[in-house]
């Protein structure tokens, strides 16, 4: 089912990152999932893992969705937001 809200504008900055920490769970639950986003990134596990709460690496992540339509709406899905929601949380966190 498609979502319709409005981009994430004037909320506290850790929604963003909460999100974008969620997403991260969401892509690292299936494990090719999770290796095409090292792939991507190029990041070892153990840096993603000391990482992972730092804006940069979210907004990644959140990248790597959005660069594969299925994913950014499958992950949208499950934490019950619009896809576009995700997008504008990467947008934020790259500022």
């Amino acid at each position: 089912m498609l979502r319709y809200a409005m981009p994430l504008r004037d909320t506290n900055p850790d929604d963003h990152q909460t999100m974008a920490l969620q997403a991260l769970v969401w892509t690292l639950a299936e494990p090719s999932r999770a290796a095409r986003l090292l792939d991507t990134t190029g990041l070892e596990p153990t840096e993603l893992k000391a990482r992972a709460g730092e804006p940069a690496v979210l907004a990644a992540t959140l990248m790597f969705l959005e660069a594969h339509e299925p994913d950014l709406i499958a992950c949208a899905d499950e934490l019950g937001v619009a896809p576009a929601r995700l997008v504008a949380a990467r947008e934020r966190l790259e500022t």
